[in-house]
């Protein structure tokens, strides 16, 4: 899905910001407005999720991203229609049992097919999670990260590329025998550092080396969207248990509207915002109430009668980022991304578990109310992160 375009004939259907008035005297170009690699930060701070305004007096293709542009309804009208005709064609029943019976097949042989060349190493990640560079510090002490669906290693290699804490140790696992394989494979993998496993997050042990309350960190980027609705909860309480008194979760994936669900045709439709890619592998695409509800063990669907969830969340902090990306060699516009981004703190001593956006820790704050904008998604390519704090319900 990703790498095709769609030509947007006209921007008329885009609400643009005010640019901020211009000053006296000249200042330096801010990072935001700057096209230098050095000094071109995509954010300027991951709650604010990035200051590049489009203006009136913008050439939308001066940059490849603009930060904060929203539009009308005629996207999410289009999207609903398409919505409705994946339902009318969905999955056989003889497919859907095929995928869903044994879904390590399909991911074993995505990786047989690419090799770790094939991915982009995550260079983003200590900028929109600045807690891994904190635990990258020589001073940072001992830390121990598990990475949840790790791949071909490109989030645990570029973090340890960067990494001057002796005492890091990595936990990459994956449901897939082959990515554990690439990882092991590869000229950096040093088991003194990191250690890679192969681990079901949905099963019923935790993963090899680790013991309950174990864990500072855990990182999870797209991988719960492979997850199908009815592993949602085992995962979650596989997570609670791994984590130590007040460890972080990091978690990123796929935003409900996104253009790959939108476009996804007929004989690919599994259940509600659930669907097979043309290579086997399962994707779920989230808004923001289904992940508080999944995380803070709301999900009354999960729960016999009158009983509590013992590994909730109660979500304190909730940020949205909306972008717009173009293609200016092109001067095409690329139809809609959208992503989720969480971050949670199991704080069973400290009475908290923290969400943050993009593993920025936030202040502890006694109440929490969802502010009213919505993850959703332009007529063009775009991305609306979402980040939650959470607290431990069951303190």
């Amino acid at each position: 899905m990703e790498g095709q375009s769609v030509l947007i004939e006209d921007l008329s259907s885009l609400t643009v910001a005010d640019s901020p008035a211009a000053t006296d005297p000249p200042q330096a170009t801010p990072p935001h407005r700057s096209h230098d690699p050095e000094n071109n930060l995509k954010r300027s701070d991951p709650f604010q999720f990035g200051s590049r305004f489009l203006g009136q007096e913008d050439n939308v293709f001066e940059f490849n991203a603009w930060d904060h542009v929203e539009t009308d309804d005629t996207y999410k009208e289009y999207a609903e229609l398409q919505y409705a005709k994946q339902r009318e064609a969905p999955v056989s029943d003889f497919d859907k049992n095929r995928f869903n019976s044994d879904p390590a097949k399909w991911w074993n042989n995505f990786y047989k097919n690419n090799t770790a060349n094939f991915f982009k190493d995550r260079k983003w990640l200590q900028q929109e999670f600045p807690v891994l560079s904190k635990i990258t510090q020589s001073d940072a002490g001992p830390i121990t990260l598990l990475e949840v669906g790790a791949g071909a290693g490109n989030t645990a290699f570029p973090i340890l590329a960067h990494n001057r804490n002796p005492f890091l140790k990595i936990h990459a696992c994956d449901f897939s025998k082959k990515a554990v394989e690439v990882i092991r494979e590869n000229e950096a993998y040093d088991t003194k550092n990191i250690q890679a496993d192969v681990w079901d997050a949905a099963g019923e042990t935790l993963p090899p080396g680790l013991e309950e309350g174990s864990v500072d960190l855990v990182l999870m980027i797209f991988i719960f969207s492979a997850l199908s609705p009815s592993q949602w909860k085992q995962a979650v309480q596989n997570i609670h248990r791994v984590l130590k008194p007040g460890g972080e979760v990091l978690f990123r994936d796929y935003g409900r509207g996104d253009l790959a669900q939108v476009r996804f045709k007929k004989g690919r439709y599994l259940e509600e915002n659930f669907y097979i890619r043309g290579d086997g592998t399962r994707v779920y695409f989230f808004d923001k109430d289904e992940l508080v509800r999944i995380w803070s063990g709301n999900d009354s669907s999960d729960l016999p009668s009158g009983e509590e969830s013992s590994s909730g969340f109660d979500v304190v902090d909730l940020g949205i980022d909306r972008r717009l990306l173009v293609n200016r060699a092109k001067q095409l516009k690329i139809n809609g991304r959208s992503f989720l981004v969480l971050n949670v703190d199991t704080g069973r001593l400290c009475q908290e578990r923290r969400i943050v956006v993009f593993g920025k820790l936030l202040p502890m704050q006694s109440t929490f109310r969802i502010p009213g904008a919505a993850a959703m998604v332009c007529p063009d390519k775009h991305s609306s992160d979402i980040a939650f704090k959470l607290r431990d319900s069951s303190s």
